[in-house]
């Protein structure tokens, strides 16, 4: 499979650039800073590109590609762009006319309470520093909700993503965030990136929003 990876750089577009290279795909990997994957592996081409500057230049980047990811996550301060930034990739799918798979957030996720809170609505659920990226998320949410033309995929987090092995014990969910057996809603970034290259591969229908996280009590965690 070719795929393009937007956002190679961040934490989970490295991760998912790592799963694709183990499984042989061929990657463009696509962001502001390739000097960042310069000499990764035969099957990565580092493509530098600033999305929002120059969309049509993704989109024709895009072209001959047979799937898009996009990994991306404004810095701090920028929350705001994940809109603009996911608008783009969206846009640069459709004119490639190639199906996208979007890292989402948890925000939207209803907690596995009962309440029917949010992971953003549930009074004292969310740190306040966390705040403005889980709206933006919600945003996005909203942008995807209303996207008819693009044929996109969205896979979002539980509510702690974090480093860690990569295990494959983890489960798909939709709108609920998905626990394990101690209550705890979490992954790895190595295996986040391992999901969202499962779907690439099998894909579960266009125009869906899923979650994914562990199974099983996390090794890291209980060997500490």
């Amino acid at each position: 499979m070719k795929i393009i990876l937007f956002g190679a750089t961040g934490d989970a577009g490295s991760a998912a650039l790592r799963a694709a290279v183990a499984r042989g795909h061929q990657v463009t990997a696509v962001s502001r800073q390739p000097q960042a994957l310069a000499g990764l592996s035969p099957l990565v081409t580092p493509q530098p590109l600033d999305l929002m500057a120059d969309p049509q230049a993704a989109a024709e980047t895009a072209r001959g590609h047979d799937l898009a990811i996009s990994a991306l996550r404004p810095p701090a301060g920028r929350e705001a762009d994940l809109v603009p930034l996911t608008r783009a990739a969206l846009d640069a799918a459709r004119l490639a006319g190639i199906p996208v798979l979007v890292t989402g957030g948890a925000a939207t996720l209803k907690l596995a309470d009962g309440s029917g809170h949010t992971v953003l609505s549930a009074p004292g659920f969310l740190p306040e520093s966390v705040r403005p990226i889980a709206e933006a998320c919600a945003a996005q949410d909203a942008l995807l909700e209303a996207e008819t033309e693009t044929e996109w995929t969205c896979l979002r987090p539980p509510a702690l993503l974090t480093e860690g092995p990569q295990t494959g014990r983890y489960r798909f969910g939709t709108d609920t965030l998905v626990t394990d057996a101690d209550g705890a809603s979490q992954i790895s970034f190595a295996d986040f990136g391992a999901a969202l290259l499962d779907l690439a591969e099998h894909p579960r229908g266009s125009r869906q929003r899923l979650t994914v996280a562990w199974g099983a009590p996390a090794p890291a965690l209980a060997a500490g």
